[in-house]
């Protein structure tokens, strides 16, 4: 069969993938310098390496796509390894038999997951950890960071051997690409922080840094007092012409509705569906389906042991005609399906095997040979991630309009990812792409301790109340009255936890510290604010009122005749108290009302469970909180839950503007009074604190009594002036009740989409930093650095306090059209002390 070319005469193979986007926006690589490949004297070209796209991004036209990183495109698995176990024996000649021998590799999610461990494979000797995205129940993080361009949530550091990251031989940090560097030099410092190094290795496919980027990571090695050395396969930078940003944006906007579906054509010899052949690998037992937990030499000999055997049940799979194959990864799963697709090429199992993964990161999709991403499969999550549902993404695995496609996939996923979700998605979308679709399940490797940690916390006899066994109430904590609530918290007021927001927001993205380990100042309304307040009570004490009732009867009907109240503190806890109240009023019940902590990444406090376990029917137990954002708090819970059996993981909330929980008092996104202030209007608590040198094991989360604040709360009379309009608004409660018992009110996740959709709108690219809602902006202008305000056009009062601190803060306030709530705060994106406005000046201090 004579090779398809092109208008210009060049075959499709030899057409650059980055040549589409350079012709059009001008952008050039310019090759450099980054040292020779092995058994080589030349370095391989950028354009051997990379290929260009293009993503809706308003900070950054362009988009570079490794050829060999076994991601975005299908490449030969030897190719793939090749590359990583290269980088690997680089590091090892640069280092020297005996510090390769004392050597740590920790590779970055998701695109590094695989790389990473290529280089330790090349390295020799060393063991490998890869951050991970996904919490596992009963493992505790040994660190992590944020990503300001992730597309997902915090990085997690989750060995098994808590000393692996503790010594002192060199420390090799592994991702795709080496830009500007932020990433790799924030982990860098919070790990050299916990634990001093003298040497440190950045290994990359690629290094594109500027001048100054360079000079920045000489300076840095300096002020660590470390040595710092950079490998990559090749060296170089990106030219962009002026005005680049405005034509990509323009391109995306022109072609972004065509690659909607651009799923590609159907294969001409595919009339139906192909059917789904399941294998389950006899992987060996207790050995790690990748890095997540550490990976170690020892394992290493294992899964080569194993791997003949594993190819052959593939190969049997195949049959005898497979034709050209694709074995597609999963996310960070990325190790496990090369070596696989590796052991099959070389064993000739095929006359083709390519080898790609599945990913996060959403990139246009332009069916051209000059373009490195020509065909999208669009797919829903199958892992229940923790950051909440969204889109995934298999590119140039369905066949293009000129080109070959796949006669069998090979989709290899770990035992938490085969859901039913996987067979109506992923699985769905690949069937009528290629004749055949062969799914290999590894067993996902939990650490045996997790596994009994676990098993215990399922077990009744092991429900031992933790060492505070009375809740903490008012007047002594708090300035609820004390049949109020029960505060399942420990007192932490004698401890200085504050710190200045502006470096708490930068503790907080470089990584360096979770939210949840300090607290932010707390603000000091001004007499105008204060106005505002009043204001704002006066004008929706009866919409509030309405909707505690409305939520308040939903739950006695549906969930429990005597249901026992536990608040997500602190903002749970007023909407908490004004239902006990509405019980109280309309029923005469004396409900138990507690407030718990729960911190996003790290979980609901599990020994605050246990202590409602202990006491209560864990059937009764309904989860309050003031309100839904984008719903990622819904799913922490959930997700937490699931260690603790009998508790109903579903929350309810006053207002759930992002359709994320059925039970709800409205779906309307409008001013909460309570949430435009910190602790004066919740019982004068901060928020909760989770550390570990102040939280036990046997302790329950922390929070602080503001005393001193006594003058300026407004608890009790925010509570006083809602409860005051229960009789004005029991009627229409009545008749909202019967109609919501009778509709349908399963959540549509509308919400998250959209915080998706503004995230890379907007070049976020952290759903993290995107705050959807009055509630949740207000606490963006309240606790973080924010970059701006985006405001429902011709939203009325309800934003009147958002306008007053967005202009206290130097914010600006941008009106959109479409936007599905009243208003969503950004955090600033790329912060640095003083850069939060959008201009990126430091905002004027009030």
């Amino acid at each position: 069969m004579p090779k398809q070319t092109t208008r210009k005469g060049k075959t499709i193979d030899e057409v650059w993938s980055g040549t589409w986007v350079a012709d059009r926006l001008g952008v050039a690589l310019h090759d450099g310098e980054a040292g020779p490949r092995p058994g080589t004297r030349l370095s391989p070209r950028l354009n051997e390496l990379l290929g260009l796209a293009l993503r809706r991004n308003p900070k950054r036209a362009h988009l570079l796509v490794s050829q060999v990183l076994g991601k975005h495109v299908p490449q030969s698995p030897r190719t793939v390894y090749a590359a990583g176990y290269g980088l690997g024996e680089r590091v090892r000649a640069l280092l020297g038999e005996d510090a390769a021998a004392a050597a740590v590799v920790l590779g970055y999610a998701e695109t590094a997951t695989g790389l990473g461990h290529c280089v330790a494979d090349g390295l020799g000797h060393a063991p490998y950890l890869h951050s991970t995205r996904r919490p596992v129940p009963g493992v505790a993080a040994a660190g992590g960071f944020e990503e300001a361009h992730s597309h997902a949530t915090s990085h997690l550091l989750l060995p098994e051997d808590r000393e692996l990251l503790a010594g002192e031989g060199p420390l090799v940090l592994v991702d795709d690409e080496f830009s500007t560097g932020n990433t790799v030099l924030n982990t860098i410092r919070d790990l050299h922080a916990r634990h001093p190094r003298h040497h440190y290795v950045v290994v990359a496919l690629v290094d594109m840094r500027s001048p100054a980027d360079r000079d920045r990571l000489t300076a840095f090695a300096a002020e660590l007092g470390a040595r710092v050395d950079l490998i990559a396969l090749a060296s170089g930078t990106v030219s962009l012409p002026d005005g680049v940003l405005a034509k990509g944006q323009a391109l995306v906007e022109e072609y972004e509705p065509a690659a909607a579906g651009s799923c590609g054509p159907m294969p001409p010899t595919v009339s139906t569906p192909a059917p789904v052949l399941r294998v389950d690998l006899d992987w060996p037992h207790g050995l790690p389906d990748g890095g997540r937990h550490g990976f170690t030499p020892a394992h290493r000999r294992r899964l080569e042991a194993a791997l003949p055997a594993l190819a052959a049940q593939l190969t049997a799979a195949l049959g005898t005609q497979p034709g050209r194959v694709l074995v597609l990864g999963n996310e960070e799963l990325m190790y496990a399906p090369l070596r696989l697709a590796k052991a099959l090429e070389e064993a000739g199992a095929a006359p083709e095997v390519r080898f790609s993964s599945t990913t996060r990161s959403p990139v246009l999709a332009v069916d051209d040979p000059g373009y490195a991403i020509r065909t999208r499969l669009v797919f829903p999550a199958h892992d229940a991630p923790a950051d909440g549902p969204g889109d995934r993404y298999a590119y140039n695995v369905a066949r293009p309009a000129h080109g070959t496609g796949f006669d069998t996939v090979v989709a290899v996923v770990d035992s938490a990812g085969d859901t039913p979700e996987l067979h109506t998605g992923l699985l769905a979308a690949l069937a009528p792409h290629t004749g055949r679709v062969v799914l290999a399940v590894v067993p996902s490797y939990v650490p045996p301790m997790a596994s009994l940690a676990s098993l215990l916390s399922r077990t009744p006899d092991h429900r031992q109340e933790p060492t505070m066994t009375e809740p903490l109430r008012g007047p002594a904590f708090s300035s609820y009255a004390p049949e109020d609530v029960g505060w399942l918290l420990q007192d932490l007021s004698g401890v200085r936890l504050e710190a200045p927001t502006e470096e708490r927001e930068e503790a907080i993205q470089a990584g360096g510290a979770h939210y949840a380990e300090s607290l932010p100042v707390e603000y000091q309304p001004s007499p105008e604010y204060q106005e505002l307040y009043r204001s704002a009570l006066t004008a929706s004490a009866a919409r509030v009122a309405r909707a505690v009732g409305t939520v308040t009867e939903t739950v006695l009907a549906e969930r429990s005749p005597s249901p026992v109240l536990v608040s997500l503190a602190r903002a749970g806890t007023p909407v908490g108290v004004l239902m006990r109240r509405w019980a109280s009023a309309r029923h005469g019940l004396d409900l138990p009302h507690y407030a718990v902590s729960i911190v996003r990444g790290r979980g609901i406090d599990a020994n605050a469970l246990r202590w409602l376990a202990a006491h209560h029917d864990p059937a009764d137990v309904v989860f309050v909180d003031g309100w839904t954002g984008k719903g990622a708090i819904t799913r922490e819970l959930k997700a937490a839950l699931a260690e603790f059996p009998g508790f109903d993981p579903e929350i309810v909330v006053l207002a759930d503007p992002g359709s994320c929980v059925p039970t709800y008092g409205t779906r309307e996104d409008f001013l909460i009074p309570s949430a435009c202030l910190n602790s004066t209007v919740s019982g004068l608590i901060s928020r909760t604190v989770l550390r570990s040198d102040l939280v036990g094991p046997d302790d329950f989360h922390g929070a602080k009594f503001y005393r001193e604040l006594a003058g300026a709360d407004v608890s009790v009379a925010f509570v006083d002036a809602v409860a005051a309009r229960f009789d004005d608004v029991a009627d229409a409660v009545g008749e909202e009740v019967k109609e919501l018992l009778a509709a349908d009110r399963t959540p549509t996740w509308e919400g998250w989409a959209a915080v998706e959709r503004i995230s890379e709108e907007y070049g976020i690219h952290d759903v993290n930093l995107v705050k959807p809602g009055v509630g949740e902006t207000t606490r963006v202008l309240l606790r973080r650095v924010p970059w701006k305000i985006l405001a429902q056009r011709g939203a009325g009062a309800d934003l009147d306090h958002v306008r007053l601190l967005a202009e206290q803060r130097g914010v600006p306030v941008e009106e959109v059209d479409g936007l599905p709530y009243t208003c969503v705060g950004l955090i600033h994106p790329r912060f640095t002390r003083g850069a939060t406005g959008a201009d990126g000046k430091a905002v004027a201090s009030k």
